[in-house]
């Protein structure tokens, strides 16, 4: 639906009333401004009441506005380049506090990311974790920051976690080694990392499990993945925002320490000497 949208906006504008048209015109002026805009910030914008753009929704065959504005900034996500992104937010937050909205962005992303999670994707993902034999991670860019907490937490609990640098020639040999008895975990927000789409078709043939960290069915990973996991990465600025996906693999950590507390408990154990020997951490 998404892909056609603003064309069936173009088609349908004939048929609108004046109030609606005046929304219809914006929109195909300013999809990348709409896409961002509340309900009211765009009805108080065009001049017309939030009703008129509720209708329009429903015309467009939506539940409602939020629901067209989702599939508008899925359409438009990998055309907007940071900048944009950037100068369209500072726009909204000339005005207010920087530091609440930025908490109220990071609790409304957690929010959305709980609405998309069920049990049964946790466990499920949970189980492909304990059950492998071997666990890749691939992340790029922001997303290595995930990629490489998520890998070092795992392999303190794990201890058979490895992380893969995506497009690197390095990892032929580890992708070589991959099996169907193994998972990997790849991790990417919008605009999608290439490498880290390519890695994981490549890996896709060796047969392992894969887990896609990203946000939304509609990401390239989806289709790879046999467990998705959605995060909601909205961020004020021009970034995606890690928050949610860091929450996420902090809860994956978490729930894995406390499923698997005697293997944790021996292996932290097993740690602490080579940690004090290698004089790697400081006593207070």
């Amino acid at each position: 639906m998404k892909s056609t949208l603003l064309k069936r906006l173009r088609q349908e504008t004939t048929h609108l009333t004046p109030a609606q048209r005046r929304v219809a015109d914006y929109i195909l002026k300013n999809p990348v401004d709409t896409s961002f805009m509340t309900l009211d910030q765009l009805s108080g914008i065009v001049g017309t009441s939030t009703a008129t753009v509720m209708r329009l929704s429903f015309r467009l065959g939506y539940t409602g506005y939020s629901d067209f504005q989702r599939d508008l900034q899925e359409l438009l996500r990998d055309r907007v380049a940071p900048t944009t992104r950037l100068e369209i937010n500072k726009k909204k937050l000339e005005q207010s506090s920087i530091l609440a909205n930025c908490a109220d962005n990071h609790i409304n992303n957690l929010k959305a990311m709980m609405g998309f999670l069920t049990k049964e994707t946790i466990d499920r993902c949970l189980e492909l974790i304990v059950n492998a034999d071997k666990i890749y991670i691939v992340g790029l860019r922001s997303s290595f920051a995930i990629a490489y907490y998520l890998h070092q937490a795992l392999n303190q609990i794990m201890g058979n976690c490895r992380l893969l640098k995506a497009g690197s020639g390095d990892n032929v040999d580890d992708i070589l080694n991959i099996c169907p008895d193994d998972l990997v975990i790849g991790i990417t927000m919008p605009r999608y990392s290439r490498p880290t789409v390519e890695t994981l078709r490549v890996i896709k043939g060796f047969g392992p499990k894969i887990i896609a960290i990203t946000d939304g069915y509609s990401s390239p990973l989806a289709p790879l993945a046999d467990v998705v996991l959605p995060c909601s990465v909205r961020s004020l600025a021009f970034h995606n925002s890690i928050a949610g996906p860091i929450f996420l693999a902090d809860f994956l950590i978490t729930s894995l320490a406390m499923s698997e507390p005697l293997k944790t408990k021996n292996r932290l154990e097993a740690a602490e000497p080579i940690l004090k020997h290698l004089n790697l951490i400081i006593d207070v």
